[in-house]
């Protein structure tokens, strides 16, 4: 059966709820959101319907909530970063920039409860280290996480079930997660792909410290609910009449984070959070393509964040009210939650552009109604029926937190707006290579410049090729659109080149040690000329390449004469077969890759996460994304020198001087 990638699956929508009195509810247990009925009138038998099911399903499973007990506080935002994101490293120093990243967050989106340290996919397979590699050889990554803790940043890692095709460790994954969790002093771990954890890996967290939070992708089962505090709501679609989170109507002080990685207006989500008292994740670099937020769902988020920073408890409050006190018409909808006596109404406007009522309730005389959002007093008409109608503006999209206070003034705020649109980022190439010699370097083959019609071929994975987003406004992208073999056309200009036929090696690299006494800026995995001397050159990253290029008057070949020197037949590969790093490294100012060419001798077997390995054919490129602290240096990768020939332009485009061996002085 072909499914729309651009609408709700079956299994993403809304589930109803029966409203007879005697309706068999627990088909309601595996809902990701109860549907709300469109007609008004039905929503008292709704709640009753709802309260109902909540008090049965936790007689059933035996619920005591005492798991929450050991949770602390509560964690409604948090954004999934990649490690390497530039905001949180800085590549050119090797540093992290934690203050950077924090300072950067609170402007855009008013601050983030948690981060989720996203490390490994899609960058894992290019060898043998496993999931756990990628955290523990990073050396300063326990400052890292309570650098974040310190600043009240709640710290996530990530799990990879799937993950058993690389290095096995010698306890089980449980095990290896929890080990890792107390080295690092994490709050809690993501479950990728998973929507609960093994008993064993509760267990073994317990045992480290009780408390420690997991979190499962989508819809969390029922019975989990009493050990998983928070869960990913990724791809929950709401009924038109917004509807009732599950897994937060059945324990109030559960956290879901709303998400859709694809999609370019994040209303839906922040509406579902905001009736539903719960959070959503903020992803704006997804495994290396940019789904940046617009302005003016950031807006949006700000304004609830400061609401839900002075308002939690009235957020997992047990007298809450979904679809409370409506008014009769209109598309403004509200819950309606009570703490300590005083009620607190989390109000959005599904339709246009509204001015009229938003509640209908009990009056309450000599106390004013004030939306936190804005700060605004609002209009209150008396009803015939003893009620009050609250209301005023509320354009289209907006949110608005109604309270009653006898406060002379309550803190304006601009109205939560901005631009719609989404905010672009080009993936651009960050030097432009150039290394001219007058005549033919020793060793190294002559290709003729001009135009070339390239098709470049890749496996279509989250991470796009060249930075494009490859599945804009889908919901869940699968297979065959999932992995499938995409293929890139390019129309390329080549000068006259020259290029090396082999790989650097080793003994070639070892010469290069020796005449320039080079260090690398983070000597981690660093095994340059450590290995056979006649075996391709490996343990490098970029830097230390473009080093021994520069030294020897060459530079990096580009990936378009990589793949027309190899189609025309001139290349050679050295055993090991390693892949071949090239002159092509792109930012969008958040993420750093390199295209690979060549394959290597590696392939991790088991799950279609893992980067491609194995042989490959010249058209073939493979985004890597590049990481930090060395992590990218592998014994896969390797890399050989090209050139410029023929006339010697005047100026170099990269803007130095021209100088060989300068990159080499540099980096001493």
């Amino acid at each position: 059966m072909s499914i729309n990638p651009y609408v709700p699956r079956p299994i993403d929508r809304p589930t109803e709820v029966p409203l007879g009195a005697h309706a068999d509810l627990s088909a309601l247990d595996e809902a990701k959101i109860f549907a709300a009925p469109t007609d008004p009138a039905d929503w008292p038998a709704w709640r009753e319907r709802l309260t109902a099911w909540r008090a049965d399903a936790r007689a059933r499973t035996g619920y005591t909530g005492a798991h929450y007990d050991q949770v602390p506080g509560d964690c409604f935002s948090v954004c999934l970063v990649w490690l390497w994101d530039e905001t949180l490293y800085d590549h050119e120093q090797g540093v992290f920039t934690v203050d950077a990243f924090l300072e950067a967050a609170e402007r855009d989106f008013g601050g983030f409860d948690g981060v989720v340290l996203w490390h490994a996919y899609p960058v894992i397979g290019l060898d043998d280290r496993n999931q756990f590699d990628y955290y523990r050889d990073v050396p300063e990554l326990p400052e890292v996480v309570r650098a974040f803790q310190e600043r009240g940043v709640r710290v996530f890692v990530d799990y990879n079930p799937w993950d058993t095709g690389t290095r096995r460790e010698t306890g089980t994954d449980a095990q290896e997660v929890a080990a890792l969790a107390g080295k690092l002093g994490v709050d809690g771990v993501f479950l990728d792909t998973l929507k609960e954890g093994a008993d064993e890996l509760r267990r073994e967290l317990d045992a480290v410290r009780p408390g420690i939070v997991l979190e499962g992708e989508s819809r969390v089962p029922l019975a989990r609910i009493g050990d998983h505090a928070m869960s990913w709501a990724q791809w929950f679609a709401d009924s038109d009449v917004p509807g009732v989170l599950r897994a937060k109507w059945f324990e109030r002080r559960h956290i879901l984070h709303h998400t859709r990685r694809w999609h370019r207006n994040h209303l839906d989500e922040l509406h579902s959070a905001w009736l539903n008292g719960c959070g959503v994740l903020v992803w704006e670099s997804v495994f290396g393509v940019w789904v940046g937020w617009n302005e003016r769902d950031r807006a949006v988020l700000r304004a609830m964040r400061r609401v839900q920073a002075s308002h939690a408890a009235w957020l997992r409050a047990e007298d809450w009210v979904p679809l409370a006190d409506h008014p009769g018409s209109g598309h403004v909808y509200a819950s309606r939650w009570t703490h300590d006596g005083e009620p607190l109404w989390t109000v959005v406007n599904r339709g246009d552009d509204h001015d009229g009522p938003w509640l209908r309730t009990a009056p309450r005389p000599g106390r004013r109604f004030v939306d936190l959002v804005t700060g605004a007093q609002l209009t209150v008409t008396a009803d015939p029926d003893g009620t009050v109608t609250v209301g005023g503006p509320l354009p289209a999209g907006a949110i608005a937190a109604v309270v009653v206070t006898t406060d002379a003034t309550v803190p304006a705020h601009p109205a939560p707006v901005g631009d719609p649109a989404f905010p672009a980022r080009a993936a651009v190439r960050l030097r432009t290579p150039w290394a001219p010699r007058t005549e033919l370097p020793t060793g190294m083959v002559a290709v003729d410049g001009g135009r070339h019609e390239l098709r470049v071929h890749h496996r279509v994975r989250e991470t796009g090729l060249y930075g494009e987003t490859p599945y804009v406004d889908e919901w869940k992208p699968l297979p065959p659109r999932l992995h499938h073999t995409g293929t890139l056309r390019r129309a390329v200009a080549l000068g006259r080149f020259a290029i090396d036929p082999d790989e650097v090696t080793h003994g070639q690299y070892a010469e290069f040690l020796r005449a320039t006494g080079y260090r690398p800026v983070r000597p981690e995995r660093f095994t340059a000329g450590q290995g056979p001397a006649d075996a391709p050159v490996t343990g490098v990253d970029l830097a230390d390449a473009r080093a021994y290029a520069a030294w020897a008057g060459l530079r990096l070949p580009t990936e378009d004469e990589w793949q027309v020197a190899a189609e025309a037949g001139l290349l050679r590969r050295r055993e090991p077969l390693v892949w071949n790093l090239t002159e092509s490294e792109h930012s969008d100012g958040r993420t750093r890759f390199v295209i690979l060419k060549g394959g290597a001798a590696y392939r991790a077997e088991g799950s279609d996460w893992y980067l491609d390995g194995g042989p490959q054919p010249p058209d073939v490129s493979v985004k890597l994304l590049l990481l930090g602290a060395g992590l990218t240096r592998s014994d896969q990768v390797g890399f050989r020198c090209a050139a410029d020939l023929g006339e010697v332009p005047t100026a170099p485009t990269d803007g130095s001087d021209g100088r060989a061996g300068d990159a080499a002085e540099e980096a001493r």
